[in-house]
């Protein structure tokens, strides 16, 4: 964060030096500052840990499990003592009888309400039987290695390296956008600065002529309405001026805006200054397999695409078998593995558990069919953004083309309206030509160089989107 603070100062001291900044430079600095580029490099960040967490899935899972219960009362197993007959060995028949209490008159067991009274008996006293539960504790450390899960975690960690590569392709895609924007940002500003010098260029013809009709007037050879003529045209001219002074001033704050400074920001820019930008026109041949591969909106797509394939396969592994094996070392208090006394007891299990489902009534075919579905729809999504594309790239390159040959055309009218202008300066000078032919020589050459600068900057602009959309845009 200090480094960020640090750099920020820095860039707000040169500006304020008066140092010329390029569009390099405004570049970085909009990259740097962005709010939403440093959004998506955030969820880039959590694509990774969503990624490292689904690989967590391979490992053996570890928990500890405790707690602790009070009990207001005791728990005994029996109601009462319990007093329970007695067998001894018969070695006649080789078998255990119940000793029973022989009737002397009879010399059969003695019977009372039609039970057998036994002669002797064991005694299990209530007592004997009742524990003290009041403080329960109890605790489990758990080992679960899964073995097969119906191939979800594989699929699970697929679509989590998915989701990484899908952040990044948008973390890009936004930068192309800030890059785009901070290009049109600054060939405003270019584009409004020549205008601007355009402007106070024709104030200082249209107030020579102006001078040069009051002068007239006063020696007889022009009118009143002549003069009335000029001066209507000279202040259309400053008006014209005052408006392009307010745009180079907002055009500014938007840059600066852009780039990330506080819009009061005044910034120098290296291209506003030259009558000549040196556009060349660049080939606008492309391969359509080789934009689909650097289109990051593309690329996104063929991601999403598969991130639905792999959840296909994620509703699938819920029809399928589901093994794991289980290993846990559990202890209680009381002891519950030898008599429940007070004082803690450990045991250790190991296992493994399956489970399968059998029946759900189409319940889980019918997630299936959902999930192929939507991994279908995302399939026609994609094609369609590649139909629309390839209409949008042969679009662009026509622009861009259309803006070369315009820009051709201004600069052979304007060396036209460069000639009408000195040629009616001439005639008019010598008396050959009137007040309204030279200012609507200078009207064509305002017009003129007006049209030129347009057309410069929208070359500059259409090359810019045409390589945006081919994937070209460098950063």
């Amino acid at each position: 964060m200090r480094n960020v603070i640090f750099i920020t100062f820095c860039v707000i001291a040169f500006l304020a030096s008066g140092q010329v900044v390029t569009l390099d430079s405004c570049r970085h600095m909009a990259l740097r500052n962005n709010k939403e580029i440093q959004q998506a490099a955030l969820a880039i960040d959590k694509a990774g840990y969503q990624r490292k967490e689904a690989a967590a899935a391979y490992l053996p899972q570890f928990d500890l499990t405790a707690g602790y219960i009070y009990n207001s009362c005791r728990v005994s197993l029996v109601k009462e003592d319990q007093m329970l007959p007695t067998k001894s060995f018969n070695l006649e028949t080789g078998t255990y009888d119940y000793n029973l209490v022989i009737d002397p008159r009879t010399g059969t067991p003695l019977q009372v309400n039609g039970q057998y009274v036994p002669s002797t008996i064991a005694l299990l006293p209530k007592s004997g039987l009742s524990y003290n539960i009041h403080n329960l504790m109890g605790g489990a450390l758990t080992v679960t290695q899964p073995i097969y899960m119906g191939g979800k975690i594989t699929a699970m960690n697929q679509i989590t390296d998915l989701a990484q590569q899908l952040a990044r392709e948008m973390r890009d895609s936004k930068i192309e956008d800030v890059i785009y924007n901070v290009d049109a940002a600054y060939w405003q500003v270019v584009s409004l600065c020549a205008k601007q010098k355009l402007a106070r260029s024709y104030v200082s013809l249209v107030e020579k002529l102006d001078n040069d009709v009051k002068a007239m007037v006063n020696e007889g050879v022009a009118t009143r309405a002549n003069q009335l003529a000029v001066d209507v045209k000279l202040n259309e001219a400053n008006v014209d001026l005052t408006k392009v002074d307010n745009g180079v001033t907002l055009s500014r704050m938007l840059l600066a805006q852009l780039c990330g400074l506080p819009v009061n920001t005044m910034m120098t820019l290296a291209d506003e200054g030259q009558d000549e930008l040196g556009i060349l026109l660049s080939p606008s041949t492309y391969n359509l397999d080789e934009v689909f591969n650097k289109r990051h909106d593309v690329r996104s797509l063929e991601l999403a695409t598969k991130i639905y394939d792999q959840q296909v396969k994620v509703a699938r592994s819920e029809m399928m078998p589901k093994l794991a094996a289980v290993a846990a070392l559990h202890a209680t208090n009381p002891n519950s593995y030898d008599g429940f006394e007070n004082r803690f007891g450990a045991a250790f299990s190991v296992g493994a558990t399956l489970r399968m489902p059998l029946w759900h009534w189409g319940g889980l075919s019918n997630k299936v069919k959902a999930a192929q579905v939507e991994a279908n729809v995302k399939r026609l999504e994609l094609d369609d953004a590649k139909e629309k594309i390839a209409l949008q790239i042969s679009q662009a390159a026509f622009r861009y083309q259309e803006a070369f040959k315009t820009y051709e055309a201004t600069k052979a009218n304007l060396a036209q309206a460069d000639e009408n202008l000195r040629i009616a300066d001439i005639a008019f000078k010598e008396g050959m030509g009137t007040i309204d032919e030279v200012l609507a020589a200078q009207t064509a050459w305002l017009k003129a160089n007006s049209e030129k600068i347009d057309a410069e900057i929208d070359v500059q602009l259409t090359h810019e989107y045409l390589n945006k959309v081919m994937g070209d845009l460098s950063y």
